[in-house]
């Protein structure tokens, strides 16, 4: 399972993992981690044509004044049934925008109406990350933390498409996961562990075609960035106002891209670097990860050098000899993705330090559990759709498909920036999209947006999944006067509501329209 499911759940949530305890030998629990003032312009008839990269054919009538049934949502896959005051509604959107007339699939909404409704400003609307994060699950379990931006906005969570109830892409069962996380080594060693591990990603790719072969190929970025202006349209905005964190600030920046003029206030928080590809999204996340991991280490008093020897001694043990966990075993893979789970958030620090206890010690049921919160595995074997989702949305983007040997080519340098994390993450640009049976879009995603009103960009220095490099080539590539770098130092993936400095700056955006000065710097 690739390193990037579930990268922003975790901090968008507040789901933090510090609640999980250790079982010891037995299994564990789980318990639910100066400026300018400048308003939004009003947008003439002339300003609000779209950028010649949005040119397609017109939306019809029947999309574009659709009426939306608002009902009382009913109870996501895991979690409770939000509350009364949060309503579900859906929008049709065409499965192909190059065909608006034809096909449409829907596009699942959820929506809490302003506070202040005589302040109202309008809809503001959040993607997670992930990419496959359901806004429409985790909006209302993290919507505690947008309560005063939710005075004067009505906060609007959405599936993008291929997710949740927005014509989820579904490729695998609960069973084939199980057993792929069993036995398919992520680092392999051996030709004969090579030639498992791409014959079982070629069969994660064979089943998201049997399973969910009218939606695959439509399930781009690009194509829920124009989903996204249809429902600005259909929700009665003059402009879209927009909270993206991770992947969120990919799509964020490719709808900026393709409307420009229909930019009202944006934010993206822990950023996706769009001039990456698939190999340079690798190399930035052996980065990042293994930053945290030299800081986590740093807090404990060990040297980073050291210290990652010792994990990297740990995972090899777990490649030879995976430990058992009742009628399951931790392998190697299962507790690299553990340990990076913990890497979110500062907070979940003290958590490494005993799961890392408890696995030199034979026990790996921390770990264990750690990774089956990422992986969103239930206490019951059933996993979520998230990742294939995630993959489905990664795929359909990129155009690469880097072969075997080209990352086994990578190794010695990824392990060079990482002995932890190195040749997984090497590994992992063959695997993610092998035979994948959609051609990608392209290389790399597109988000400059000249003429756009100021989009907030926020990094974190210590971010492990979207390193802060990341946010200065966004800001640059948004282009002058629109993208604003903010720099927050600290630790994690996101910044907003862990810093009281960055929460303070995007409400003020969000709330009054105050743009804080290039390279504000929190922390």
């Amino acid at each position: 399972m690739s390193i990037r499911v579930r990268m922003t759940v975790l901090a968008a949530t507040g789901l933090l993992v510090a609640g999980c305890t250790s079982g010891g030998s037995g299994a564990g629990g789980t318990t639910a981690a100066p400026s300018a003032t400048t308003p939004t312009p009003s947008p003439t008839t002339a300003d609000a044509k779209p950028s010649a990269a949005a040119t397609l054919p017109a939306l019809p009538a029947s999309l574009t004044g659709q009426r939306l049934d608002w009902k009382r949502c009913e109870a996501p896959s895991s979690g409770p049934r939000p509350g009364p005051e949060w309503r579900c509604a859906s929008v049709k959107v065409p499965l192909d925008h190059a065909k608006p007339e034809g096909a449409t699939i829907p596009f699942a909404l959820i929506r809490k109406e302003a506070g202040d409704e005589r302040g109202r400003i309008g809809s503001l609307l959040f993607n997670f990350g992930g990419p496959g994060a359901s806004g429409v699950e985790i909006l209302p379990q993290a919507a505690e933390e947008y309560a005063k931006l939710g005075e004067r906005y009505d906060l609007v969570g959405f599936d993008p498409r291929g997710v949740g109830r927005s014509a989820g892409v579904v490729c695998r069962d609960d069973a084939e996961q199980a057993a792929s996380e069993a036995s398919v080594d992520l680092t392999p060693d051996t030709a004969a562990e090579e030639a498992a591990y791409l014959k079982d990603n070629t069969a994660f790719g064979a089943g998201c075609a049997r399973r969910s072969a009218t939606v695959l190929p439509h399930t781009t970025t690009t194509a829920t960035a124009r989903d996204l202006d249809l429902v600005r349209q259909v929700l009665g905005d003059d402009r879209l106002h927009y909270f993206g964190m991770s992947y969120g600030t990919q799509l964020g920046g490719t709808y900026a891209h393709l409307f420009p003029s229909r930019v009202g206030r944006l934010v993206f928080d822990a950023v996706v670097d769009p001039t990456a590809d698939t190999t340079g999204h690798a190399r930035h996340q052996t980065i990042g990860f293994q930053r945290a991991l030299d800081n986590y280490l740093k807090s404990t008093g060990e040297d980073p050098k050291a210290g990652s020897e010792r994990i990297a001694r740990l995972l090899r043990k777990l490649d030879r000899e995976p430990l058992t966990v009742g009628d399951r075993r931790l392998t190697e893979g299962l507790a690299l993705t553990g340990i990076a789970v913990t890497l979110y958030g500062q907070s979940n620090w003290p958590l490494l330090t005993q799961a890392l206890a408890d696995a030199e010690q034979g026990r790996g049921a921390t770990l264990l559990e750690l990774a089956d919160y990422y992986n969103d595995r239930d206490a019951k074997g059933h996993y979520s759709t998230q990742s294939h989702s995630q993959r489905a949305i990664s795929c359909a983007d990129s155009s690469e498909r880097p072969t075997a040997a080209q990352a086994k080519a990578l190794i010695p340098e990824f392990r060079g920036l990482s002995p932890v994390f190195g040749a997984f993450l090497a590994w992992d640009t063959a695997g993610w999209c092998a035979n994948w049976p959609v051609k990608g879009e392209r290389t790399t995603p597109e988000a400059s947006a000249p003429g756009a009103a100021p989009i907030l960009v926020v990094g974190t220095t210590g971010d492990p999944a979207t390193p802060y490099e990341g946010a200065e080539k966004m800001a640059k590539e948004l282009g002058d006067g629109v993208g604003v770098l903010v720099t927050n130092k600290g630790e994690g993936h996101g910044a907003y509501g862990t810093s009281p400095c960055v929460t303070k700056t995007v409400d003020a955006y969000f709330l009054k329209g105050t743009v804080p000065k290039y390279g504000t710097t929190c922390g």
